[in-house]
């Protein structure tokens, strides 16, 4: 009697967890549906509205003044301008501190405060650390917009997703190869740039180029310290265009050629960000089969 009513309500809680587990599973089903629907309505609108502006003109001409045909070619400048700069800036910084985080502030308190600091850093708004930048650069320069004030804020933006990124790297690498090296009386120092690096160079590559896909869309610390430039300018001390600025600006015009402009740039700066995207998951698959 006692055995049959415990399989009774074993079969009842098979029942309801098959119920629960269909019931969950299908409002998964539905909800990734859901996203992938807006996602593709977002990218068929960006490919209509886009495509027609594509033409030799966007990548030869300046941004024109209202009502009258030109490109993009100076805001192109000025994005890959900033962008490299910004990974040159931030990149070797966050590479240096995920180091010390993996490698010798493991077993210290500042190394958890350090990770904390990056993380909140990770999360931080851009819009604050271009005000940041505002108030540390082109205020104490007399309001002096720059390129290198815009590089220096997307920099801000590179530094915590290299730093994590280094420093998770880092210490996946298996103990046991920096054991062999230093049992070999190799340096640290040389451990970590001869055999460290090199089996999670793939993994800090990524990251690198993670960074370089956010900030390439960025607008807001651009707002507050590149500001815009209308016209070609090569100087990084002043005023320079840059795809993301000048896409807010125009998008909002009442001008059908300045619309066209900032759609056929936002099409560009998100076939740009797949590519990117693409490498990077390349690069780590690649390697992954290297590994196997």
């Amino acid at each position: 009697m006692g055995t049959a009513r415990a399989l009774a309500t074993a079969d009842r809680l098979h029942r309801r967890r098959k119920l629960v587990n269909g019931f969950a599973l299908a409002m998964s089903c539905v909800a990734a549906v859901f996203g992938l629907v807006f996602l593709a309505w977002i990218l068929w609108t960006l490919v209509s509205k886009g495509i027609g502006g594509i033409d030799w003109a966007l990548f030869t001409q300046d941004t024109p003044p209202p009502m009258q045909v030109g490109g993009l070619r100076n805001a192109f400048f000025g994005s890959a301008v900033m962008c490299a700069l910004a990974i040159l800036i931030g990149a070797p910084l966050g590479v240096a501190a995920g180091t010390w985080l993996a490698e010798y502030g493991a077993a210290r308190k500042t190394a958890t405060i350090v990770r904390f600091v990056n993380d909140i850093l990770l999360s931080a708004p851009s819009i604050v650390l271009g005000l940041f930048v505002y108030t540390l650069i082109v205020m104490q320069t007399g309001g002096n917009f720059s390129a290198l004030a815009g590089a220096i804020s997307l920099a801000f933006i590179v530094l915590p997703v290299v730093v994590r990124t280094t420093d998770e790297m880092l210490r996946l690498v298996p103990a046991q190869m920096r054991e062999a090296a230093l049992s070999l009386g190799v340096p640290h120092w040389k451990v970590i740039m001869q055999v460290l690096y090199r089996s999670a160079s793939a993994g800090i590559v990524t990251g690198i180029l993670l960074a370089l896909a956010r900030i390439s869309g960025e607008t807001a610390p651009l707002l507050f310290t590149a500001f815009g430039n209308q016209y070609w300018n090569s100087n990084i001390l002043q005023p320079m265009a840059s795809v993301p600025v000048v896409m807010y600006q125009y998008a909002g015009s009442p001008y059908e050629s300045w619309q066209t402009l900032a759609w056929a740039g936002a099409l560009v700066l998100t076939v740009f960000v797949l590519l990117v995207s693409l490498g990077a998951r390349a690069l780590l698959l690649r390697k992954r089969i290297a590994n196997d």
